[in-house]
């Protein structure tokens, strides 16, 4: 170890043979870098995260990725659905750290994690490890929960990187996005937490992306990853994600995992020996591997442990802020004095966490049926099993529990079976023997509160009908007593959707194209995700992007910015002033939208570019500050193939949800820069006239047009409006059908060379 850390990186590598080098691109054994004694390389341990440690106990046979075989007990947080809800970088932060001190105590280098994927369908399968259907949100996210576990000295893997949205067929599909989607979207949301957070390592995901495997993908791994956001860590595959080791290792792959035998070692070295790849490749991907192996070595804390009790608290906290109050008519939580009844069998046996390779050991698993005990008596009835059928025994114990009852809880959500690694969901709907607990709860007790366990969106026909609805998402091993504080009024309830809550199925972007067909999957929605999408059609949806209640209430106002016109490569300072106004202290969370206030490309309506999380007493006011530059009022250009700025009017939206947005106020941006003009024959007229000194060069050869024009006019306003459209989309060429041999080609091209001048 000492001896490792005295020598320097490119001695090590000179004192590597060729075939030593290559062994260190490939893992040892399921979870373990290789090491090479000669040199003092030791093996280091790479294992699951995101939302927990899983570091399993056997090694050979019983090593898996999929959760499948025991593991060490850990802390289990709340998964990444329920963490974006919290919008609380500070949180993330956090977490990172909690978990970052049981790595040091368990000698895991890198953490495997978060995942930073976009929700592009409800019916992804993993969803509940993914953040939001925002990439803004997701980045800054991903980039501190990053930040917090690397402050500990231990790595993290960014993944999937990039473009898997779906779990059907994810080690074969093919992923045929736009340009511009890819960028703003599902690139993006990466590009936030490399450039924000500087993990120590990326993970590729198992799919294609436009025919190339993401692990032999040159564009992605080297092109955006290394040369345009500056990542400088190593690459890893997805476990089992090489297809070709020698294409990966040109692509900017550096270590594919897990171990598969020397085959790929040996492939490696006879391609270097045949002058198909050079050795000097190899040294870098070494030197980037070996460079995060001796970070970790050098801040290792042999002496570490942590407070598990401690941590359980930790994970509580974050539960309970992570929360959202969907619903509160008449103001029915938090609960008092009445009798209640807890009714559902996740009151005493919480879903905390989804299946997979994220699968935790808890520590300890803290239920609401217990938790409750120190608050409050309560009666509690199982109400449904997770078999698939409806019990009639257990449904009548339940509805005399609720008669006798002042308030019904209802814990429902969504089996373990019904979302995994490995499969998506093919519905959106509760398990039917819960819809008819709800029902038949209802129906002898007005007082419901459903408190939903679940990964990601389910439709609720039954949410009219009930006036509280608690969203506790996966909650982690104390999702239990999270939700106990939340309901009687311990903790006032500060998440807000990190996604879009549609009614049904049917109403998402994606409906028609996902999972796709065979291995091909198209995203044919583009830019139009989540709200991008249900905002910008003014489409109804249950519950917007970014709603969330309190059980107290925030006045927004005096909406103020730095100034009315944002300079080229400047900045806009955004201030607003929020005012508790209710009885109890509580925390807000204010949202930032842009919208393109002017006609140009197609955008969605608005975007969120800002968000901070204030916490105010009764009474108390407080300035949220934001700072945008122009990337915040940027769309891609696949003209230029960069992020581009339309000059002209904008507006900065500021609300409590997408569809919630209390205050605006105008704004002109200039143009970054002048998009390059190029016309040929097939360019229209009108957009001819558009460019700059158009009309000038145009002009002669339009007084025809604008002859006919008048005489349309005269005759006919209808005739004119239709002259003029279709003079303004003519293509150039069309000049020479219409003007009686006045106009000849060689004139026409002359006037092309002078624009194009």
């Amino acid at each position: 170890m000492s001896a490792t850390n005295r020598l320097d990186i490119p001695q090590m590598i000179s004192q590597m043979t060729l075939e030593e080098k290559a062994s260190l691109l490939s893992g040892n054994g399921f979870w373990w870098t290789k090491g090479v004694e000669r040199v003092n390389l030791p093996p280091v341990m790479l294992t699951d995260g995101p939302h927990g440690l899983r570091k399993q106990r056997q090694a050979g046979a019983g090593e898996d990725h999929l959760g499948i075989h025991d593991s060490i007990e850990s802390t289990c947080f709340p998964t990444a659905a329920g963490l974006a809800c919290s919008f609380d970088r500070s949180l993330m932060h956090l977490l990172g750290e909690t978990l970052g001190e049981e790595c040091q105590a368990e000698d895991v280098a890198v953490l495997l994690g978060p995942g930073a994927n976009i929700k592009r369908s409800p019916l992804c399968g993993r969803n509940f490890e993914y953040f939001s259907e925002d990439p803004y949100l997701s980045g800054e996210m991903a980039a501190a929960h990053i930040r917090g576990v690397q402050s500990k000295h231990i790595g993290t893997s960014l993944k999937h990187y990039a473009l898997n949205n779906q779990e059907h067929r994810r080690m074969s599909v093919d992923v045929r996005v736009d340009e511009r989607a890819m960028r703003e979207i599902y690139l993006a949301s990466f590009e936030g937490a490399v450039k924000g957070g500087k993990p120590w390592t990326v993970m590729c995901s198992y799919n294609k992306v436009d025919g190339v495997y993401a692990s032999e993908n040159p564009f992605l791994l080297t092109q955006v990853l290394r040369e345009e956001w500056g990542f400088d860590g190593f690459t890893v595959t997805d476990w089992g994600a090489c297809a070709d080791h020698v294409k990966g290792v040109l692509a900017g792959m550096d270590l594919m995992m897990p171990a598969t035998g020397t085959w790929q070692d040996e492939a490696l070295v006879k391609a270097v020996q045949a002058g198909e790849v050079s050795e000097a490749l190899i040294d870098q991907a070494v030197a980037r591997l070996l460079t995060i192996i001796r970070r970790y070595l050098e801040n290792r804390d042999v002496d570490a442990l942590y407070d598990r009790g401690a941590h359980h608290d930790i994970a509580r906290r974050i539960a309970r802020e992570s929360m959202v109050l969907l619903k509160n008519d008449g103001n029915l939580l938090p609960l008092g004095s009445q009798s209640v009844a807890f009714i559902g069998k996740y009151a005493a046996n919480p879903r905390y966490q989804g299946a997979g390779s994220s699968l935790i050991n808890a520590s300890r698993i803290e239920d609401a049926v217990s938790a409750v005990k120190p608050v409050a008596d309560i009666v509690f009835a199982p109400g449904f099993d997770d078999a698939g059928d409806e019990n009639p025994v257990l449904l009548y114990e339940a509805v005399e529990a609720a008669k006798k009852a002042d308030v019904a809880v209802l814990f429902v959500g969504l089996p373990a079976a019904y979302e995994s690694e490995g499969f998506d969901r093919e519905h959106m709907c509760l398990p039917k023997q819960q819809v008819g607990l709800i029902e038949a709860v209802r129906a002898v007790n007005e007082n419901v509160v459903v408190v939903l366990h679940n990964g990601s969106p389910v439709e609720m026909p039954w949410a009219k009908d009930v006036p509280a609805i608690l969203e506790a998402y996966l909650g982690g091993q104390a999702v239990g007593g999270a939700v106990v504080d939340i309901l009687f009024g311990a903790e006032n309830p500060s998440g807000k959707l990190a996604e879009t809550f549609p009614h049904e199925l049917s109403d998402t972007p994606c409906y028609m194209f996902f999972p796709g067909d065979g291995d091909t999957v198209r995203y044919n929605e583009s830019v139009y995700v989540g709200y991008r999408y249900y905002d910008t059609k003014g489409m109804d949806v249950l519950f917007p992007f970014g709603h969330g209640l309190s059980y107290t209430t925030f006045e927004y106002g005096n909406l103020r910015l730095s100034g009315a016109d944002m300079p080229l490569g400047g900045q806009l300072t955004v201030e607003v002033d929020i005012t508790n106004t209710g009885a109890v202290a509580g925390r807000e969370i204010v949202q930032l939208y842009v919208r393109s206030a002017h006609s140009g490309i197609s955008r969605p309506i608005h975007e969120l570019r800002g968000f901070e999380k204030l916490s105010l007493s009764p009474g108390e006011t407080r300035t949220a500050v934001f700072t945008l530059d122009s990337r915040a009022f940027a769309y891609w250009e696949v003209r230029i193939h960069d992020w581009h700025v339309e000059g002209g009017s904008y507006e900065i939206q500021v609300g409590a949800s997408s569809r919630d947005i209390r205050l605006t106020a105008p704004v002109t941006v200039s143009a970054v820069r002048p998009l390059p003009q190029h016309v040929d024959m097939d360019t229209t007229l009108g957009d001819i006239l558009a460019l700059p000194g158009g009309a000038q060069i145009i002009g002669p050869i339009m007084k025809g047009f604008e002859t006919l024009a008048d005489d349309s006019a005269a005759k006919d306003e209808g005739s004119a409006a239709i002259f003029d459209a279709i003079a303004r989309y003519m293509p150039l060429h069309g000049i020479l059908s219409f003007a009686g041999g006045q106009v000849t080609k060689e004139m026409l091209q002359e006037i092309v060379a002078m624009l194009n001048r």
